[in-house]
């Protein structure tokens, strides 16, 4: 929200000696964030009001050129900056480089200015800079020779001046506001400072002056002068008739009317400068009050034309099939869920979001009906978003407006169109609904110094919570314990409980009074085994040039199709989240295969084709027939019987470890060629983790979607199944627009035991004897079950079995293979023989005869 200082001063009682940095000081000490300071553009040289006397319209030119004479009063004129130059081609732009000549030094009174805008008339008040000027961004005026004419300075825009962002015009000032001549410095108050703020979303109040205010008086200790303090007369009857049928997304409504207005009178200068410098662009009186009003009570307004209005006014949610055109000319299908104001004709306003088209303020409206409500923040909220509507009167409902404030708010609106309108306010209001006050809150009176490990002065408590609006009692429970009962002030809806009142306390006083102090940590205790694993692992992956990615932790369901996942499959059975960040990504993931490989797309999209990725994260498995979550309440301590059904109702959350890998495994260059990643590396990874965990892997040939099914690897840890890798299948790959061959693997860590300890390896000294087997068998045969048996039948000598050959051809015959394995032999005890080892490998062998009837190849 931007916010210039010297409106905020208005309503504070400050010394002079209070700067801008004291007040951002303040807010950030009590948790506002200031996100900019931005003081106006500084102006140097002659910059006066003047008058537009005469307009010559040049129609020689392809764009409207204006050439007019403006009354600038008697003040001389400085020499003339012939090396500068400024800019014909934007609206408000006065002068152009070209054809420089000499001026006369003594400025008459009329000078003779091109500018390019058409939005002023002859008589209207505009800002001049003089030759000699210099504006905000070092831009210097001169007198300079342009479209034929000599053009003595510039007709100034608000963005030129440094007011704001609104370039669609000159600036054109309210008659009456300054007399020509007169230092438009001090006219537009060019010395003000505009702050950009970011109060926390809880904090729906401080989007408004009144609401900063009080937190910079509550910070700097000083009284403030409440806007909202007027007196509001009792109603004389109804404005106008009004029907709320949705209390619940309506608690109170109220209108006022305002007959006779003027529709064509300006809005003060000012208001629009205020406006300007809150990043809002003047639009007619009417809208302007409304605007000007919610910046400064913080409670949205909304004003109809009376005349447009067909029969009484209904609250009510939008009915099936119904159609709005909105402020800013669009049709909106509208939601059942969408709070709207109705007519005779059907709806006519987006409740707390954006009016209709039909019942708009326009240039002859001269009745005028002022509603004010207070809606209920979610449904807001959900309309904004339903419709992608973020207006300013939106922000302000979802984040709570103060319900006490309708009537003000209208009343402060209806005397302004008065004021400066020439408006009469028709006797009566409407005020129909109710909001029940805001419940007390009881703690104990030293919570907050419990809290903070701070023994605050005594009446702290009290003042702080008195401070911020809310009426405080103090009183003393049954144990004799100090206890202080607060209620809090309508317009902090953010205040349920005595945690809230804790934090108003600390903010106040100020968090950097709170000492930060570390925790003894208890001796004997550190990292558990799972933690230490988890470690391990990671430095393992990392080590074996994989990088470590934390994927997005929902999927959208979709993704089970495009993984080729058959209907009954137990990973489709996700959580659904109910307010999920991602619409469309609504479920707790159950693989982290998704997440993984939606990185992979977003790395290939972004020109990197090389990846080796790894995740570890938990996964969610429902599981079947898990109970319902009971709702025990807040009101007390749940008990033991509700805590245990909440643990049951909880779901497994598994800790896996995932990758990923897609083009060269080793990259090619001058070295050599690269190497292609294939399904034997996602099976080496899991060998990787298996090591890094002590526990050895063994693998056997599955078909498990979304894995290729004659390229896919189940792995097991003795009996127990802990994961899957191999390569992806290629309708996975097609429907995920991934690279061709992409492999990936995904283990269940936790379904890997832990170690209770790890022996130091015996390491033999003897030397090993190295022999070479090559055994044919059938193609089926999986080449780690051969390699099995041929350390089973080795027996104690055997110390790796290692394939290094695979051959199929005429030699070996049709359907066979030939496996070739590296067997190393080694004794603890003793140098082993030849013979010995020729035995053993004949008695693996056999084995493996026995078993697949596998024969050596000659």
């Amino acid at each position: 929200m931007r916010v210039p200082v010297s409106w905020l001063k208005e309503h504070l009682e400050l010394s002079d000696d209070v700067t801008t940095e004291a007040l951002v000081d303040a807010f950030v000490r009590i948790g506002i964030e200031v996100e900019g300071v931005e003081p106006l553009g500084t102006v140097t040289g002659p910059l006066v009001i003047g008058r537009v006397v005469e307009i010559e319209e040049l129609t020689e030119f392809k764009k409207p050129i204006r050439y007019c004479q403006v009354e600038v009063g008697d003040a001389d004129l400085d020499e003339a900056d012939d090396d500068a130059d400024s800019d014909d081609d934007t609206a408000g732009t006065g002068d152009a480089a070209e054809d420089a000549e000499e001026v006369d030094p003594t400025r008459p009174r009329t000078n003779g200015i091109i500018c390019g805008a058409s939005n002023f008339a002859e008589g209207d008040l505009v800002v001049v800079a003089l030759p000699g000027a210099v504006l905000p961004g070092d831009f210097t005026i001169s007198a300079r020779k342009t479209y034929g004419r000599v053009s003595e300075g510039m007709i100034c825009s608000a963005r030129e001046l440094g007011l704001g962002e609104d370039h669609t015009g000159i600036l054109v000032l309210p008659s009456g506001t300054a007399s020509p001549g007169d230092d438009a410095r001090e006219v537009l108050d060019l010395d003000d400072t505009v702050l950009e703020l970011a109060p926390t979303p809880d904090r729906g109040y401080a989007l408004s002056i009144r609401g900063l205010s009080r937190e910079l008086a509550c910070a700097l200790d000083v009284p403030l002068g409440d806007p909202a303090k007027i007196e509001v007369p009792e109603a004389e009857g109804e404005a106008w008739p009004v029907h709320i049928e949705d209390p619940e997304g309506c608690r109170r409504f109220v209108l006022r009317r305002v007959t006779g207005l003027d529709a064509g009178a300006p809005t003060p200068w000012w208001m629009r400068r205020r406006l300007l410098l809150s990043g809002m662009r003047s639009i007619s009186l009417a809208v302007d009050v409304t605007n000007y009003v919610m910046l400064e009570l913080g409670h949205p307004l909304h004003a109809f034309d009376t005349g447009s209005i067909k029969g009484d006014l209904v609250v009510r949610r939008a009915r099936q099939g119904e159609k709005l055109v909105t402020l800013d000319d669009a049709e909106r299908a509208l939601d059942p869920d969408d709070v709207v104001i109705a007519d005779d004709s059907g709806v006519i306003s987006l409740a707390g979001t954006m009016g209709g088209a039909s019942t708009e303020i326009s240039t002859d409206s001269t009745d005028v009906l002022l509603e004010a409500a207070h809606w209920d923040p979610p449904s807001i909220s959900r309309t904004a978003r339903r419709h992608k509507l973020f207006s300013e009167a939106a922000k302000r409902f979802e984040r709570f407006t103060d319900p006490q404030l309708c009537a003000v708010a209208v009343e402060r609106a209806a005397r302004l169109l008065r004021q400066y309108g020439e408006g009469s306010i028709r006797p009566g209001r409407t005020d129909v609904g109710e909001v029940p006050p805001m419940p007390a809150i009881t703690m104990p009176i030293n919570l907050p110094d419990r809290v903070a490990g701070v023994r605050y002065e005594r009446g702290v408590t009290v003042g702080r919570l008195t401070q911020i609006g809310c009426k405080v009692a103090v009183g003393t429970g049954d144990d004799g314990t100090a206890l202080v009962t607060a209620v809090p002030p309508s317009w902090r809806g953010d205040l349920a409980q005595p945690a809230d009142l804790v934090e108003e306390v600390l903010r106040l006083e100020g968090y950097d009074s709170i000492p930060s102090t570390l925790p003894p940590a208890p001796a004997g205790r550190g990292l558990t085994e799972t933690q230490r694993r988890r470690r391990t692992v990671s430095r393992a992956l990392a080590e074996a040039g994989y990088v470590e990615v934390l994927p997005f932790p929902f999927v959208p369901a979709s993704v089970w199709d495009e993984f080729g996942l058959p209907a009954d499959d137990a990973r489709r059975r996700g959580l659904t989240v109910r307010n999920p960040l991602e619409a469309d990504k609504n479920q707790l993931a159950t693989s982290l295969l998704p997440g993984l490989l939606e990185t992979v797309q977003r790395n290939i999209s972004r020109g990197f084709r090389d990846l080796a990725l790894f995740h570890i994260g938990q996964v969610v498995l429902p599981g079947e027939g898990r109970a319902a979550a009971p709702d025990p309440g807040v009101e007390a301590r749940p008990s033991d019987e509700d805590l245990a059904a909440l643990e049951r109702a909880v779901p497994a959350q598994p800790q896996h470890v995932a990758v990923v890998l897609t083009g060269q495994r080793r990259r090619s260059g001058w070295w050599g060629e690269g190497e292609t990643a294939n399904w034997a590396d996602a099976v080496q990874a899991a060998r990787t983790i298996a090591e890094a965990g002590g526990v050895e892997l063994r693998t056997e040939a599955a078909d498990l979607p979304p894995w290729h099914p004659g390229r896919c690897a189940r792995l097991l840890v003795g009996d127990v199944a802990v994961g899957h890798a191999g390569e992806l299948h290629p309708k996975v790959v097609e429907a995920l627009g991934l690279p061709k061959r992409t492999v990936a693997m995904e283990l269940d860590l936790d379904a890997v035991p832990l170690r209770d300890s790890r022996p130091a390896p015996s390491i033999s000294p003897f030397p090993p004897v190295l022999l070479d087997v090559a055994l044919v068998t059938g193609a089926d045969v999986p080449s780690a079950d051969l390699a099995a048996s041929l350390r089973e039948g080795a027996g104690e000598l055997i110390e790796d079995v290692t394939l290094f050959d695979t051959y199929t051809g005429e030699q070996v015959g049709e359907g066979k293979r030939s496996l070739a394995y590296k067997l190393r032999f080694r004794a603890a005890d003793r140098t082993l023989t030849v013979e010995e080892a020729t035995q053993a490998r004949d008695a693996a062998v056999a084995a493996a005869t026995e078993r697949f009837g596998a024969v050596l190849r000659g």
